[in-house]
């Protein structure tokens, strides 16, 4: 019984967060220029989903933070993510040479 409740309770508590936890939107220039002007954050990757739909990673040059934020191929920008230290990765395999 007590399983039940603790398992529901926890159910209870994540979805309750993630109603809370709504995207934040605007227009793809407004959500870039409040984050450079608030992080410094600028875009360092990007890719375009199979619906048309741009998904960013923006950081500050030393890494400090980071967002991740998509845009509709209507130009709404939505905040998906956002956290400190960024990393970008070495590439492991090269293209091979022709």
């Amino acid at each position: 019984m007590w399983k039940t409740v603790i398992t529901t309770g926890a159910i209870l508590a994540l979805s309750t967060s993630a109603a809370s936890a709504e995207p934040q939107c605007n227009t793809r220039d407004s959500v870039i220029k409040q984050l450079s002007d608030k992080y410094r954050e600028a875009p360092v990757a990007l890719g375009v989903t199979h619906n048309g739909g741009l998904i960013e990673v923006l950081s500050t040059g030393e890494g400090k933070t980071w967002s991740i934020i998509i845009t509709s191929p209507q130009g709404m920008s939505c905040l998906v993510a956002a956290g400190e230290g960024w990393r970008m990765m070495e590439k492991l395999a090269r293209e091979p040479e022709a």
